[in-house]
């Protein structure tokens, strides 16, 4: 339990910053000023982050109703408030630009990968969880329920700091980009206590 306290007020610290970041946009910050173009990084981005997102909500709220373990009940919560967070943040973004939430172009293209995944079994983009594989967590429990979503968030959070790491890169926004580091240091935090926690049950990233 000790290993998870800081969870918590990492999750009150996103929630100050997302508050911070969405007063920047809407107050004129000079780096959101320029509205970026619906092919654009930052859109392609937005877009894309909050489908990756969305997922790892879905995933958390499945495990939270398989297990007791308060440990994983809290890093689950804690992952589901902090990315349904961002994700409104970025849908947001996109209405404010006066940009459209799909595109035709397929996920990834806005990072030269739009053929990266291939959307099979509704894994649309790296590290994305299958149909499948969502299923069968839901149908486990315990520890087994416990190690598999722990298994499939390490994977979800690499496939999302990869992502990330290309909005730090290419977009324009500074605000976003900001945010886009948020997202790499966050997940790259949480990833060494998944595995610490996949250790204490036996198990190994996959």
């Amino acid at each position: 339990m000790k290993h998870i306290v800081w969870i918590a007020s990492g999750a009150a610290a996103a929630l100050v910053a997302a508050g911070a970041i969405t007063y920047a946009v809407a107050d004129g910050d000079d780096s959101a000023a320029k509205v970026p173009a619906a092919d654009s990084a930052d859109a392609g981005f937005a877009r894309d982050m909050a489908v990756h997102h969305q997922q790892a909500v879905e995933m958390s709220y499945i495990v939270r109703d398989r297990t007791d373990d308060e440990d994983v009940r809290r890093l689950a919560y804690d992952i589901a408030q902090t990315q349904a967070n961002q994700r409104g943040m970025m849908i947001g973004w996109l209405d404010l630009w006066g940009l459209p939430k799909v595109s035709s172009d397929a996920p990834m293209t806005w990072m030269g990968m739009g053929d990266m995944a291939s959307g099979k079994d509704g894994s649309l983009m790296p590290g994305m969880a299958t149909n499948t594989e969502l299923e069968k967590l839901g149908k486990l429990s315990g520890k087994e329920a416990e190690i598999f979503y722990l298994q499939l968030m390490t994977d979800h959070h690499k496939g999302g700091i990869h992502m990330a790491q290309g909005c730090v890169s290419k977009c324009t926004v500074g605000v976003e980009k900001k945010l886009a580091q948020g997202m790499v240091a966050g997940q790259e935090s949480e990833i060494q206590l998944m595995t610490r926690m996949l250790k204490e049950r036996g198990a190994t990233p996959r």
